[in-house]
Order: structure tokens, then C-alpha cells, then sequence
């Protein structure tokens, strides 16, 4: 529909896999499973349900009369009841049990949680995916000398394949972080109102183990091993502020390699993929803008602006119950897993496909080598006999001489050709050439690629099960 607002991160940035995770249907038929573990549970546990109304129940665990839910939400204003009403209407055998001891967020809390752990297992393998591509990425390109930068200044060089570690470490560590967040990941399970389990107390006449044994049974029902400790009504708002700050975590990432990729292809030396029938610019035919970095770096601000609404929501939340977290959420925790599905799916495509000029890095080293060299220079003619001060001086006017030249005039970088016509570098002059290559200057940086990779990320990729992700949109 053209007519009416439609959410860009559905129409535009995320898969479909995704926005499915937190769809109406995936969510009411998760209400629906919870119902039939919560009825399993107390029926093994000594409840008079039989197992015809469990029958029936999953029967009609798929099958949603949706017209008729939307029906009863106008009468009776509460989304949960509409939906029991609507499963009972055709789990009619089971209509008097559906629900039984069990309070909203019974269904609305467990069924959430689920959905965000059904996220969290897509943006695992999406990173792993970046992961794959920077590592091939930074092996590649792992020798290949270009100019390091501190504070946006030329430095010493570094190499392309050791700048793309950076990257692939950042996002390295919030892959740990994801991980440790998935192998302790929690239920909220079997609470009742206010936490405190009365309903059930009741319903099993004071028996406090089986009240105990239903919040396990139910949580390993649903396919997990942990459940919150305690709880009020709801498992407490903390845990979506450590989610959504964990999706923070990675847009940084994200963000960080977009920013470097904007700079690097302004300087012409990479870019980003550019299709054969791209149009850069309405205005500019000639331009190559690098439309999809600058994409990650929007989705990810979105998502990095999304903790401090985690923050508020979490610490306003009154004592044992308060409804103001609900609409928040049905905002927040979707839409900061879309926008970040949208990064990862750009982010996948631009890591895959880098373009990569050599001969513009290389022209580039050579404005700056210069400058970078007279500490190699002024070594090397000490060894051969000179005096250092007197050398380091003569560097110093020639170095301010040809800057003078670059930065005035607009002249070549011509320092090493004064050093080599003053005789005081004599001594040095046959081999200043070969102190020049750039691969002098690289330190150990293609040594790190090898061993940060050797030593981290294939470890890694050895206990993780990889499918890479291909992303369905067109990025």
C-alpha cells in the first residue's frame, strides 16, 4: 500500500526471516505451545486434565482463527484473553483448562523471549558470515602496504589485511559476548501474578516441589535449560537492556568499518561494490558515492541510540508490575533486530566484494614515505660513520624544504632526492632505494594477520556450525 506509512526496515533493509521471528503469527502460535506445555506439565504433575483436551489443543496449536481473536480483543480489550477465548472456541474440550494457574505474561513474556533468542540465532550466523569474508579479506590483502592513520594523519604504514583484523577483532569480541548471552540465555517460566507462584501453590494444594518441578518442566518443554530465579510479574527489564546493548555492540562494529570504508574510498585506494548500472548521483554522473557504507552507518545509529530506551524502561519498572514497558517493547526489541539484520546483510555484501587499487595505495605511500624513511636514513648513516645530530638536521631543513614544496606549491614530495644529492648522505646514497620499499615499514603486521587468525577466528570457525548467509534483499 502506497497510501500509508509502511516500516522501511520491513520494505527495504531486513530479510524476511527476521521479520517473520516477530510476527503476530509466529507470537500467537508460541502463546499456543506454551499453552500445551503449561497443560502437559500439570497433568503430569497430578492435574485432572486429560490427554483428549491435550489432543485437542494441539490440534489447533497451528490453526488461529484470527477474524474471531480480532473479534473478542474489541469486546473484552485484552489481547491474551481474545486469544484463549479463540483457542477455546475450537479446542473445545480443552477450553476449561487452557490457561489454567497462569497470568498474561505467562505467554506474552516466555513467547518474547523465545522470539528474541530465534533472532539471536540469526545474527550468529550472519556475523559469522562478515566474519568468513574479512578473514579470507584481511589473508588476501595481508602483505599489501598501505599508510596508517592516527588522528586522520598519515602514521607509519600498516597493512590492508592487518587494518581488516581490526574489524574482524571488534566483531570477534561481541561474538563472544552473543555467545555468552545464548549458552546462558533464560525463561521466564512459571511465575503467576506477582511472581510468586500462589496460583500453582493453590492448584497443587500447597505443594511447593511441584509447584518447583512445573516451572522446570514447562521451561525444558519449550527447549530450554534455564529459567529467571525470581521474577516479579514480569522476568525483569534488565535483560532486554543487555540485549539490545549487545546489538549496540555489534552495530559499533559495523559502524566503524563503514566509516573507514567511506574514508578509504575517498581516497580512492578501496571500494565498496559498485553494480555496472549504478547511478552515483542524480546531479553527478560521474560520482561513486559509497551509498552502501553510508547505509550501515544509518541503520547502526539507530540501533546504537537503542539502549538508553532499554535503560529508562528498565529502571521505571514499579515494583512487581508496570504496563508501560509493553508498547515500548512491541517498538523496540523488533525494530532494533531489524535495522541490525539490515547491517549485517549490507555489511556481508560490501566484505565479499571489496574493490581494491594498488597502484593508488602505492602513489599514495609515495607522498608520505619520504617523511617516514629519514629515521631509517639517519640510522643507516650513523652505522656508516656520520654524526647523528649533524644528520638529524640536515633531515630536518630538507624535510621542512620539501613540505614547504608540497603544501605551497603543490609540488611532488622530493625529499629523498635532496638527502640524496647532499653529501653529507654519501655514504648512503646506493642503498636509500632499497630502504625505501614500503614492506620495511610494515613492522609485523603481516605476521599478526596470520597469527590473529591462526590463534582466534579459525579456532573459532573449528567449534562453529557455519551456514553462510546469502542476504535475500537487494542491498
Amino acid at each position: 500500500m502506497k497510501d500509508i506509512y509502511e516500516n522501511p526496515l520491513i520494505t527495504r533493509y531486513a530479510d524476511r526471516k527476521t521479520a517473520e521471528v516477530f510476527s503476530d503469527d509466529h507470537k500467537f502460535k508460541l502463546w499456543r505451545k506454551l499453552w500445551i506445555a503449561l497443560a502437559e506439565s500439570e497433568k503430569e504433575l497430578g492435574l485432572n486434565i486429560t490427554d483428549e483436551q491435550i489432543a485437542e489443543m494441539k490440534k489447533y496449536a497451528d490453526d488461529i482463527d484470527y477474524e474471531y481473536a480480532e473479534k473478542e480483543e474489541k469486546i473484552v480489550r485484552h489481547d491474551v484473553m481474545a486469544h484463549v477465548h479463540a483457542y477455546g472456541a475450537q479446542a473445545k474440550k480443552a477450553n476449561a483448562i487452557i490457561h489454567l494457574g497462569a497470568t498474561s505474561c505467562y505467554v506474552t513474556d516466555n513467547a518474547e523471549l523465545i522470539q528474541i533468542y530465534d533472532a539471536l540465532k540469526i545474527v550468529r550466523q550472519k556475523m559469522l558470515t562478515v566474519m568468513d569474508k574479512l578473514r579470507a579479506f584481511a589473508l588476501k590483502y595481508k602483505d599489501l602496504p598501505v599508510l596508517g592513520y592516527t588522528h586522520l594523519q598519515p602514521a607509519q604504514l600498516t597493512t590492508l589485511g592487518k587494518r581488516a583484523t581490526l574489524w574482524l577483532y571488534d566483531l570477534y569480541l561481541d561474538y563472544g559476548d552473543l555467545l555468552h548471552l545464548m549458552e546462558n540465555y533464560k525463561l521466564r517460566g512459571v511465575k503467576g501474578t506477582t511472581g510468586t507462584q500462589a496460583s500453582f501453590l493453590s492448584l497443587f494444594d500447597g505443594d511447593h516441589e511441584k509447584v518447583k518441578q512445573l516451572n522446570e518442566k514447562v521451561v525444558r518443554k519449550m527447549g530450554f535449560k534455564h529459567v529467571f530465579a525470581v521474577s516479579g510479574q514480569t522476568y525483569t527489564r534488565k535483560f532486554d537492556y543487555s540485549v539490545v546493548s549487545l546489538l549496540s555492540q555489534i552495530a559499533q562494529s559495523a559502524y566503524k568499518f563503514a566509516n573507514d570504508m567511506r574514508i578509504m574510498q575517498s581516497f580512492k585506494e578501496v571500494e565498496e561494490p559498485f553494480e555496472k548500472s549504478q547511478i552515483g548521483s542524480s546531479a553527478m554522473a560521474y560520482k561513486r558515492n559509497p551509498m552502501r557504507s553510508e547505509r550501515i552507518c544509518a541503520l547502526a545509529r539507530f540501533v546504537e541510540s537503542m539502549p538508553f530506551n532499554e535503560t529508562v524502561t528498565s529502571s521505571t519498572q514499579w515494583f512487581e508490575r508496570t504496563l508501560d514497558d509493553s508498547a515500548n517493547k512491541r517498538l523496540t526489541i523488533p525494530q532494533a533486530f531489524l535495522a541490525l539484520d539490515g547491517v549485517l546483510n549490507i555489511y556481508i555484501n560490501i566484505a565479499d566484494n571489496m574493490v581494491v587499487y594498488p597502484n593508488v595505495i602505492n602513489k599514495r605511500i609515495g607522498e608520505e614515505l619520504p617523511f617516514m624513511a629519514t629515521e631509517e636514513i639517519l640510522m643507516e648513516c650513523v652505522k656508516a660513520g656520520g654524526n647523528r645530530q649533524e644528520l638529524h638536521e640536515a633531515i630536518r631543513r630538507h624535510s621542512m624544504e620539501s613540505a614547504k614544496a608540497v603544501k605551497e606549491r603543490g609540488e611532488r614530495n622530493d625529499l629523498i632526492d635532496r638527502i640524496k644529492a647532499d653529501p653529507a648522505f654519501a655514504a648512503v646514497k646506493d642503498v636509500i632505494d632499497g630502504i625505501m620499499r614500503p614492506e620495511n615499514f610494515v613492522g609485523r603486521a603481516p605476521q599478526q594477520v596470520v597469527d590473529f587468525i591462526d590463534e582466534y577466528i579459525d579456532p573459532l570457525f573449528a567449534r562453529e556450525k557455519y551456514t553462510p548467509f546469502k542476504p535475500e534483499i537487494n542491498v
